[in-house]
């Protein structure tokens, strides 16, 4: 797992919870001390955000050790970072740092429990996961994610072409093969992707040759039914299923032939727990 932060974004986590620096830490007057802190998992969890909460560390001048990566399935009891130096470095930056890891592995935790789900029945149809996110939390949400197993479906608007029904209420009903032909005309190197709501619209949308076809809250039963005419294609288009999809679901979603589950469901997961340690060194 690669964890790629500008340090500018490790500065903004640090900042945010002590602008003015630790009052408290620097009433004691204990600053100067020096110190050990061990970060353990509470509970069973996928982790992620370990390597962001090192540099965190390391930006205020602690020495960080990583004891498990991110995207590891830990039991409670498990060590997952240290960090030693002085009271005021510790204090600074170790509840923004495990409050991080936290929220993160409950991401990654309910990812892989979709992902688990859906390999169970499908294994080579991937969880991407949308960019339905809290602004400014995206990318650490989706690199969450990622640790979990799950893949990213859109990081931006800028990355792909994916025509919703919000699109398309400024066309004034052009034809969708219309529209795909004008799309792959200004972007002939892309793959169009389309949002619809229905099985005619999806059928449609085969027939015009988008290359994706999103299926938004779409039942079962008519999931299978645009698979079924999509096969029927000489270059079948993948289609993917979004909207209301969960690890109680999924596995009943992919059996019908989908590709491809988008979901942003793992980002509302509750936080897992880190127990912590001091000891004065």
């Amino acid at each position: 797992m690669v964890w790629i932060l500008p340090e500018s974004e490790i500065d903004r986590l640090i900042f945010e919870d002590a602008p003015g620096g630790d009052l408290t830490t620097a009433a004691m007057a204990i600053g100067e001390q020096h110190g050990r802190l061990a970060l353990r998992a509470r509970d069973a969890m996928v982790l992620a955000g370990v390597e962001v909460a090192a540099r965190m560390m390391e930006r205020v001048g602690l020495q960080a050790r990583i004891e498990t990566r991110s995207g590891a399935r830990l039991e409670p009891g498990a060590p997952v970072l240290s960090a030693t130096g002085s009271a005021a470095a510790l204090h600074r930056v170790w509840k923004s740092a495990k409050n991080l890891m936290e929220s993160l592995s409950g991401i990654a935790t309910a990812t892989r429990a979709m992902v688990d789900a859906v390999e169970a029945v499908a294994p080579d149809v991937r969880i991407a996961l949308t960019r339905k996110t809290f602004p400014g939390s995206r990318v650490l949400s989706q690199l969450a994610a990622m640790a979990g197993g799950g893949i990213v479906h859109r990081a931006g608007l800028s990355e792909t072409i994916l025509i919703f029904a919000e699109h398309r209420a400024f066309l004034r009903d052009e034809p969708l093969h219309a529209l795909a032909a004008r799309m792959r005309r200004a972007a002939p190197e892309r793959k169009i992707e389309i949002e619809v709501g229905s099985v005619a619209e999806a059928l449609e949308a085969i027939d015009a040759g988008f290359d994706a076809i999103q299926l938004e809250k779409f039942a079962p039963a008519g999931m299978a039914a645009v698979v079924a005419h999509a096969r029927s294609r000489q270059r079948p288009p993948l289609i993917a299923a979004a909207g209301g999809i969960t690890p109680e679901n999924a596995a009943q979603c992919v059996s019908t032939g989908i590709g491809l589950v988008v979901t942003s469901w793992p980002y509302a997961a509750r936080p897992r727990d880190l127990a912590t340690e001091f000891q004065p060194v």
